[in-house]
């Protein structure tokens, strides 16, 4: 990711990202420890950050790792993180690793995503549940969320849609909201487009449930999310588990 002469400063990066993360100058130093003054400086240019300070008030910004790169490369440092492909034998240890998990799980659906929610593998339970759907949104790289909610998807199989969606729309709010990424923020808009005139989502139980027509038969799901808290790539840090459980034993015997 080479910087050329049109891309912002790393004063002008910390500082957008600084108001992406709603904090004042005051809040951000009594965090990192880095006086006002100092940081008003780096945010002007009046003073160059050296990669450590980048990184340190990258870290109190909760700034995504490849962002992190671009600051280190604005502030013309080279970059810390990594970024392989799922393939690079580099990476094959944790993947393998993911990928026994995934299989540890059955009889229960598992599926491991891209921070894009793109299915970068799942277990064999999950082809009962997408059995059906259109062929095109079945055709790689899958979007798990358009794959639920687009009508020619899971949508008219899932009973509790309003709050299904509602659920998946959230998180994915949430996550553009962290990461400032634009296919985020086209997902949003789409996924929202899905789900607009079905009205408010019921209240929901003590753990809220996907409820999925499986053969004529309604199987109630909760859902477990797991991230990697410790990667330093940039492409296994967006990686995550989701992991169903059956939620009453009409679903267990179904998949059982």
């Amino acid at each position: 990711m080479p910087v050329t002469a049109s891309d912002p400063d790393v004063g002008t990066l910390l500082r957008l990202w600084r108001r992406r993360r709603r904090f004042s100058q005051q809040e951000l130093s009594d965090l990192s420890t880095v006086s006002t003054r100092h940081l008003s400086r780096v945010e002007t240019g009046r003073a160059h950050p050296t990669s450590e300070m980048v990184l340190h008030l990258a870290d109190h910004l909760d700034v995504p790792l490849a962002d992190r790169n671009r600051l280190l490369l604005a502030a013309g440092f080279a970059p810390r993180f990594a970024e392989h492909a799922l393939d690079d034998a580099g990476v094959a240890v944790v993947m393998d690793g993911l990928r026994a998990l995934l299989d540890a799980h059955l009889p229960y659906p598992a599926l491991l995503l891209d921070d894009h929610w793109d299915i970068v593998d799942r277990n064999a339970a999950v082809d009962v549940l997408i059995a059906g759907c259109a062929a095109r949104l079945l055709e790689p790289p899958v979007n798990v969320l358009q794959l639920c909610l687009h009508p020619d998807g899971l949508a008219p199989r899932i009973g509790d849609l309003e709050q299904w969606g509602a659920h998946l729309l959230r998180r994915l709010r949430s996550r553009a909201e962290h990461t400032h990424d634009a296919r985020h923020e086209a997902l949003a808009v789409e996924m929202s487009g899905y789900l607009d005139g079905l009205g408010e989502p019921p209240a929901a139980g003590p753990v809220l449930t996907l409820e999925i027509d499986v053969d004529g038969t309604p199987a109630r799901f909760f859902s477990v999310s797991a991230r990697l808290d410790t990667a330093t790539d940039t492409t296994l840090e967006g990686l995550h588990l989701e992991t169903f459980l059956p939620a009453d034993e009409t679903t267990r015997g179904i998949l059982t």
